[in-house]
């Protein structure tokens, strides 16, 4: 019977703080989206099947975040608007490159809580399904008809990292994305249009040098650096 009340007595002590220890927010906010390695690039390097040539962008997000003792459980889903445009062969050549990335992001966040410092600054990892669409519009290349490409949707799983820092309501961060971390694939054909009527992370299994119609010699990881500023509510 002592030791019956001496749990109860612990339960009712412990329970109530760790309850209080739980929060959870919900928000969401808007970011700079920068492609790194050969997702950036000009359309130049795209049409010649080095990298996608994309140039900045912005991103739109809703964020949840669940508190608990030392670290949070977050989930974000993010959609990302990236273009380019440029002359990939010179002369009156043109090409306009669109990318659109819907990601769905889950994973922890560790507080790195300072006495007497009116922030909270934090770092997170998370786990990511990431669609892709796009298309590409050329004109007067000589490889690929004067027409516009519309890229097959694609989706692959990666991982990323996030820096950040929590000041009241406002949640500043710099995200690093892997956004293909495995599946990648090439569903090309025969012809150098179909090199750009699909993601064809993977390297091209015709590749061959001067071959025009086989131009994607290695694998690419599609890879990017996000600053995003977010107003969080309590709920």
């Amino acid at each position: 019977m002592k030791t019956f009340s001496v749990g109860l007595l612990l339960f009712l002590i412990v329970a109530p703080t760790a309850t209080a220890q739980v929060s959870f927010q919900i928000g969401g906010g808007a970011g700079y989206f920068m492609p790194a390695g050969v997702y950036k690039g000009t359309v130049a390097e795209y049409y010649a099947g080095t990298n996608y040539g994309l140039a900045g962008g912005f991103a739109l997000h809703a964020k949840t975040r669940v508190g608990l003792l030392g670290f949070n459980l977050t989930g974000e889903v993010n959609y990302a608007f990236l273009s380019n445009d440029g002359s990939p062969e010179g002369g009156n050549t043109s090409a306009e490159v669109d990318h659109k990335i819907l990601s769905i992001k889950v994973g922890p966040e560790f507080r790195l809580g300072l006495p007497a410092v009116p922030v909270t600054p934090y770092l997170g990892v998370n786990v990511s399904f990431n669609a892709f669409s796009g298309s590409t519009k050329f004109q007067g290349t000589s490889s690929v008809p004067s027409s516009t490409v519309d890229m097959a949707s694609a989706s692959r799983i990666g991982v990323g990292g996030t820096i950040g820092v929590m000041l009241t309501s406002i949640d500043i961060a710099v995200h690093y994305n892997l956004h293909n971390l495995t599946g990648k694939a090439w569903a090309g054909g025969n012809n150098r249009v179909d090199t750009y009527s699909s993601l064809n992370d993977d390297k091209d299994p015709a590749y061959a040098d001067g071959d025009a119609n086989h131009v994607v010699k290695d694998p690419r990881s599609i890879q990017s650096v996000v600053i995003t500023v977010s107003m969080m509510f309590g709920m």
